[in-house]
């Protein structure tokens, strides 16, 4: 199998196939001769510069173009907000693209409308993910999505912050005792938010599943049910009430109201001691030349045992009867670099075991920067993409959970609700 070095693809796909960056995709070509495969992505990085969705599926549309005879793509990247809209609107209309790049695809599985992922891709390619990723693309135990990034959450603090509190940068918290014991230092010395606690509704379902896993919780338990309401995630968001939030640790702002824009912003301000983040903060901390370091997620009595992975995903759609041309297509995506060319630009994570493998063992700073979050990918806990209840679960908890760390607030009811409301959502999906 041809595999390009993770190591170095910062020039991304047009680099890395010898072709000039300004060159896009092109499906203008009518011939009867020519199959025309329409590819609808995300926008999961930058509208501009090397880290733009758009020129990474321009780049090695050209690329597939210069070297395949008969097949060629329609490129079309819409805004990561509008991309589940926009392709719920081309199913409904009955003008499906053949390929997409997305957050998840249950629901399209469920209805029969993609190809499995054995179908797409030889089975060495499939064996080389990293296997919790690519349990995470399947649907009853079905693998439909291809993972072209991953990332992982970890503790990231500010350790000029962190001196001035008169704490060591060196011996991050890895408890939650020992979290309070920082945040209430860093609130001392004048920090305006020592913890960074973003449940505001644009990613609170992101920050409140890592805090389940920090507390020893989860979303669902190994059979698929939802858990939200566990004893044990009372117990957690109870403590970030009373704890965190209550005493102001969290800084003065609600965070039923906090996005994570706000605290990432926050942290590249110098303004925010602590929070939980994926390695998209780093790119705008070194822009901000902030001096910062990253540990894992502190849990109840010692680092918790798994964080929360995300991914992407591509898939293909059956409509069309263009299963020989997407095979070609995406054998040439998932054999060459351009996985790891995805990763490296937008500061994610490979999906490949020997991707990792290389970054592991290699003293680059690059990858150093990387290898702690590669650490945690097997064990990181995915968020269920393969459910198709997962889109309103999310929006559910992403709306409501903040109502959990208000003064006064009652923990139980308040997740019992959202429990409730995800059973429901279960039920409308058929489970």
């Amino acid at each position: 199998m041809k595999r390009r070095r993770f190591l170095g693809l910062g020039a991304g796909v047009a680099g890395a196939f010898g072709l000039p960056a300004t060159l896009t995709g092109c499906g203008g070509d009518s011939s009867d001769d020519i199959v025309i495969l329409r590819l609808l992505a995300a926008e999961f990085g930058t509208t501009a510069g090397a880290g733009s969705t758009q020129r990474y599926w321009n780049d090695i549309a050209t690329a597939f173009h210069n070297r395949t005879d008969g097949v060629r793509i329609d490129v079309n990247v819409v805004s990561y907000e509008n991309a589940s809209d926009q392709l719920a609107r081309m199913i409904e209309a009955g003008e499906p693209p053949d390929v997409a790049h997305v957050a998840a695809f249950a629901d399209y599985a469920e209805a029969g409308d993609l190809y499995r992922a054995d179908q797409l891709l030889p089975l060495p390619v499939l064996a080389d993910f990293v296997p919790s990723i690519a349990r995470a693309g399947e649907r009853q135990r079905v693998q439909y999505g291809l993972p072209l990034s991953a990332s992982v959450m970890r503790l990231f603090y500010n350790a000029d912050l962190f001196e001035s509190a008169g704490l060591d940068p060196d011996s991050p918290p890895r408890d939650w005792d020992e979290l309070i014991e920082a945040a209430s230092a860093l609130e001392e010395a004048g920090v305006a938010s020592p913890f960074g606690l973003p449940l505001g509704h644009d990613d609170a379902h992101a920050e409140a599943v890592t805090w389940m896993l920090a507390g020893g919780g989860a979303l669902t338990d190994s059979t698929g049910t939802y858990t939200i309401d566990s004893y044990v995630n009372v117990e957690t968001f109870t403590w970030l009430r009373d704890e965190l939030v209550i005493p102001g640790l969290a800084g003065s702002s609600n965070p039923a109201r906090l996005t994570r824009d706000d605290v990432y912003q926050g942290f590249a301000e110098g303004n925010v001691g602590m929070l939980m983040a994926d390695t998209l903060l780093m790119t705008q901390a070194d822009l901000a030349g902030v001096r910062y370091r990253t540990a894992p997620v502190p849990g109840v009595d010692d680092p918790a045992i798994s964080t929360l992975g995300q991914a992407t995903w591509v898939v293909a759609f059956n409509h069309n009867g263009h299963l020989e041309e997407i095979r070609r297509f995406l054998e040439f995506v998932f054999t060459n670099d351009t996985v790891s060319s995805f990763a490296a630009r937008n500061e994610l994570l490979p999906v490949t075991t020997p991707d990792s493998q290389e970054i592991a063992a290699s003293d680059n700073e690059d990858a150093q920067r990387i290898a702690p979050f590669l650490e945690q990918l097997p064990g990181a806990s995915f968020y269920p993409v393969g459910k198709v209840s997962w889109g309103t679960v999310a929006a559910n908890i992403a709306s409501g959970i903040g109502a959990a760390v208000q003064r006064d607030s009652n923990v139980a009811e308040i997740l019992g609700q959202l429990q409730t409301e995800a059973e429901a959502a279960d039920v409308q999906a058929g489970v």
